[in-house]
């Protein structure tokens, strides 16, 4: 498409990669989980250096001022971005009216934030803040001027685009904070990170969607994507709400040390669900969304994207159960004893739960995240007066109820899954029961070799304990949810990503 822009009614193409669904959406997993994986470890490598040039002072700071960003980003974007993913159709009077309300809305928060930041300032107990906030503010406008792009390129299932794309601006920032610092820029190396990425991302995800806005501004379409999006948006903000809740409490009741032990456990089991399953949400949605005419293909998709969700996702977050307290010490240092059991509980809860991606992909694919909304609002009103009931007996007793509300939360999707795929729940409960099988043989093994091991270097050990769990999960696999196997390779088979690499230069092309 050129740079001029098409008529208000006109359709937008719906992929320039061609293939299948099934194609794309290998290739789509493969590369956000590369993107996530390169983006981690560059990240780990930065801040390896930037912790050597900056005080604790500065990240804290950062992190403070940051803490108010997502809450603007969700209203300048309103759910827009999920609702062009998985709509039916799109056309040019739609997506300008998406861009043309977030680019309004991006500024008007714009200078909300710069106007509240004393406010802010004042709340966080730390003057500091109050720059740092006015110039991350900008940080939001960029943000929702790339959120139709953004969109567009993930409606397509363009994620080996999206893939380069986020990894080449997460490497910018990154080298931005590096050379500030190395300036002697101090807490605004970490802004300049956060801009710089941003920009870049920006940038390349409106070259790469070849789509310019018109003058186009549809009432009925913004009525639409609100009616849509808001429950999106209501998904998040209760999201955060409970996630500020749960701060408020463990502080309030056992101190401010006492949240910051949980943060890290928090913080280990997340990076874990980030590299092992955060290509989920994304992929999903946009591969639901193209099948839900078919009711048999969505019902087999969910059944073996659910058999490969427990069966390879399963493994990272088990060894986190079993190794908490070998690794936390190998990777934030001494003096976190009170992360170790609320890590190996919080990470046991997020193995049998690991599920609940996928199906927060599938309301949203299927155009229903009303009925994720309403379940969102239960299982956080829960989880947050669990907190506040078994709070006074400590962090433990915090993750153990966090883990019952996980298990009643996963029947609860028992009964709302089938109404979606118009069938019962008898696919839930046989993956489930693969899922507890693998974690009885993975996990046993895993914890009868940590046992066996304790007097060695904690390092070997985590490698001894890692090597009998893989080898143990993969026999596992092969007994319990054999078609994997032959999934997998079709899965890779299909996927551009592997067909690249096999035509990189020197490699011979199959025939």
């Amino acid at each position: 498409m050129s740079g001029t822009a098409p008529g208000a009614d006109d359709p937008i193409p719906e992929s320039e990669d061609g293939g299948s669904v099934g194609s794309r959406t290998a290739s789509g997993v493969i590369w956000v989980t590369v993107q996530k994986w390169a983006i981690r470890i560059a990240g780990f490598v930065t801040i390896a250096i930037l912790t050597r040039l900056l005080s604790p002072a500065d990240f804290g700071v950062v992190a403070a001022a940051s803490t108010v960003l997502p809450f603007f980003y969700l209203l300048a974007d309103l759910g827009f971005a999920a609702y062009i993913v998985q709509a039916k159709d799109v056309g040019q009077r739609m997506l300008s009216t998406g861009f043309w309300y977030s680019l309004v809305a991006g500024v008007v928060l714009c200078g909300i934030m710069v106007a509240i930041a004393p406010v802010l300032g004042f709340a966080f107990q730390a003057d500091d803040v109050v720059p740092v906030i006015r110039a991350l503010s900008v940080w939001v406008v960029i943000t929702a001027v790339a959120s139709v792009p953004t969109a567009l390129l993930r409606r397509r299932m363009s994620f080996a685009t999206i893939a380069r794309q986020g990894v080449i601006a997460a490497v910018v920032g990154q080298a931005t904070a590096i050379a500030m610092a190395f300036a002697g820029g101090g807490v605004w190396a970490l802004v300049g990170q956060s801009l710089a990425s941003a920009v870049v991302g920006a940038v390349l995800a409106w070259i790469a969607a070849k789509w310019r806005p018109s003058l186009a501004f549809s009432r009925s379409e913004f009525t639409q994507m609100v009616t849509f999006g808001g429950k999106v948006l209501g998904v998040e903000f209760v999201a955060m709400l409970r996630a500020w809740a749960e701060a408020a409490i463990i502080t309030n009741t056992l101190g401010i040390a006492a949240l910051g032990y949980m943060n890290i456990a928090q913080r280990l089991v997340q990076i874990a669900q980030d590299l092992a399953g955060g290509a989920l949400v994304p992929v999903t949605t946009v591969a639901f969304a193209k099948v839900r005419e078919s009711s048999e293909r969505l019902k087999n998709a969910y059944d073996r994207s659910l058999r490969a969700t427990y069966a390879l996702l399963s493994l990272p977050l088990l060894f986190i159960a079993v190794t908490a307290p070998l690794l936390l010490p190998i990777l934030f240092g001494p003096g976190w004893g009170e992360s170790y059991p609320v890590a190996q509980i919080l990470a046991l809860a997020a193995t049998l739960t690991v599920g609940a991606s996928l199906d927060h992909g599938l309301f949203y694919g299927l155009g229903r995240p009303g009925l994720w909304f309403v379940y969102a609002i239960i299982v956080d009103t829960v989880t947050v007066a669990t907190t506040a009931v078994v709070a006074h007996w400590g962090l433990s007793a915090i993750a153990l109820g966090f883990l019952g509300v996980a298990l009643a939360a996963t029947l609860a999707r028992w009964y709302l899954v089938p109404i979606m795929l118009k069938g019962s729940f008898r696919i839930q409960a046989r993956q489930f029961a693969m899922l507890l099988a693998l974690v009885a043989i993975t996990g046993g093994t895993g914890w009868l070799v940590a046992g066996a091991t304790e007097q060695l270097n904690p390092f070997v050990s985590v490698l001894i304990v890692g090597s009998s769990m893989t080898v143990v999960h993969l026999v596992g696999v092969r007994l319990f949810a054999r078609p994997i196997y032959a999934e997998v390779g079709q899965f890779l088979g299909r996927s551009s990503f592997v067909a690249r690499l096999r035509r990189r230069p020197g490699t011979a092309a199959n025939p």
